[in-house]
Formats: C-alpha cells, structure tokens, sequence
C-alpha cells in the first residue's frame, strides 16, 4: 500500500513537472534571453555607469513576462502551421499537454501581470512600451503581416526592438537618442538574424504558405538581401559612437564584430552562389549567419555596457 502511494506520489510531481515545462516553453526561452540581451546593457548606458541593480532585476523581470506573453499568444494564434513544420511541431499547444484555451488564458495572465508589475516597479512610459510590443507582436506581425506578406519579419521585428526602448525608458523615464539608434540597430539586424533561419527551413514554410523570404526567393536572392541589411547594421552600430560619446571599448567592438558579421554574411552569399549555379543544396548551411548574428548582438551590446564603466 506505502509502495503503491509512493508511486503514485512520483506520478502526480512528474506530471506537475511537465505541466511546468510546457508552460516554460509557452514563453519561448531561448528568445528570452535574446531580448534581455538587448534590455540590461542599454539600461548601463542610460546609467552612465552601474545602474540601481534593484531596478535592473525589476526589469528583467517585467521584460521576461512582457515577451512570454507575446510568444504565448503566438503559439496559440501559429497552432493550426506549428502543427506542420518539423521545427514547431513540439510545441505544447502542438502536442496537446497544454490546450489552446489554457494558452491564450495564460498570454492574457502574463500581459496584465507584466503591464502592472512595470507600472509598479518603473513608470508609465515603460509600462506603455512594454504592453505596445506586445501588441505589435502579437497583432501586427503574427496576425497581420506573417502570412500575407515576405517582408513580415522585416516590419514585424520591430517588436523584437522595443526592450532597447524599455531598458532605456525603464532608468531615465525618457527616451533619447542614443536609445533609438539602438532600437534602429535591432531593427536592422533582425532580417539577416532570420533570414538564413528561413532559408534552412524554406520547404516547411513553403508547405504551410507562409510567405518567409527563404521560401519565396533563390537562396542568391535572400543571401544578397542579408547583405544590405548586414551593411546597414554596422553602419548604424557606428552612430552610436557620435551621439553617446562611446569609447573605446565599444568603437572598437563595433568594427571588429561587425567585420566578422559582414564576412559571414558575404560568404553565405558566394556560397548561395555556387550552389545555384552548380544546381545543388546550399552546403555548408545558413544557419551559420543565424548563430554569427546572435554573437555578434551579444558582443555588441556586451561593450555598450561596458563601454560607460570604463574610463576612457
């Protein structure tokens, strides 16, 4: 009898784990960390040195709520295409551990509960900014522009900007300059982020006529595109330079990353080349400029922190 309440013991908490689980990966983890990324070292350089760590741990806070409602309310607007793609299929709507109807409560817990909380921890402005992107995540890019569209991720990131604006808002109660170049640099960076995503993935998105640039162009053609926009990245990192007075630290981050970030996205290119005039797969894959873009915004945004605390 103990044996048989043991187990069923173990059941109930394995259960409760993966009930857990599945509502973790509702928020999209791994996008989280992108964004906060790109939310504590602004709040450094709005600081101009060591920001009130209290009000760092406020934000993240807010931040990480503010987007897992964005994401969750995408995968419950995105379930009827996740089901189909190979790289969505496991989502927990997807799988059924989480019903539909549970998502979108829980998007709709986690929206409130992130607009309050930066109401009560920072200030209107933040609280704005925060519960905005949301909605242009939500609405604009998932139900507006992604499927109607192959410039949908070009307008519809710039949601994925707004916690530049929040870390910038969430210190000084304004926005400036300086933040909206960085929002601009997001901005920028987000299709050649994405688009060798799309590339990787153009048969599943063609499948589920999701228009993504990676499905609806030669690989030549996207490639070229993640070009431009890799150029006009680094070309708008350097700006910051003037408008904060950045030093050092951050000039020569910007250069030397964005060198690196600009030679992988040539090289994709060449490659895309190649392949199509050899008429085979692109090989080595895209998603090598997919994980360079992902360094090269962390480094980036490592100096803009670092940059304000050094002195020179």
């Amino acid at each position: 009898m103990a044996t048989t309440t043991v187990g069923a013991e173990r059941k109930t908490r394995s259960g409760l784990g993966r009930k857990v689980r599945a509502y973790v990966a509702l928020t999209k983890p791994r996008v989280l960390e992108l964004l906060l990324v790109s939310t504590v070292p602004v709040m450094f350089l709005a600081a101009q040195g060591l920001p009130n760590l209290w009000l760092v741990l406020a934000t993240v806070v807010g931040g990480s709520l503010s987007a897992g409602s964005a994401a969750a309310f995408n995968m419950y607007l995105d379930r009827d295409i996740d089901a189909h793609m190979q790289r969505t299929e496991k989502r927990p709507i997807v799988t059924g551990e989480i019903s539909p109807r549970s998502a979108l409560v829980f998007a709709w817990v986690l929206a409130i509960v992130s607009t309050a909380w930066f109401l009560l921890t920072t200030n209107p402005l933040t609280a704005f900014l925060s519960a905005f992107a949301i909605f242009f995540y939500v609405v604009i890019y998932t139900m507006i522009l992604k499927r109607r569209t192959e410039q949908n991720i070009v307008w519809g990131g710039i949601a994925g900007c707004f916690p530049v604006l929040i870390g910038w808002a969430a210190v000084t109660n304004s926005l400036d300059w300086a933040a909206f170049i960085l929002f601009a640099l997001v901005f920028l960076w987000t299709p050649p982020h994405y688009w060798p995503l799309s590339m990787k993935y153009s048969d599943e998105y063609e499948n589920v006529d999701v228009p993504m640039l990676g499905a609806t162009r030669s690989g030549a053609q996207v490639g070229l595109q993640i070009i431009l926009y890799a150029w006009a990245t680094v070309a708008c990192s350097l700006l910051l330079i003037p408008v904060a007075g950045m030093g050092v630290v951050y000039t020569a981050s910007a250069l030397v990353f964005g060198g690196w970030f600009l030679y992988e996205s040539h090289r994709l290119y060449n490659r895309a080349v190649l392949a199509s005039a050899e008429g085979r797969a692109l090989s080595p894959g895209p998603m090598r400029v997919f994980h360079a873009s992902i360094t090269y915004l962390t480094l980036v945004f490592v100096a803009v922190a670092v940059d304000p605390l050094l002195p020179f």
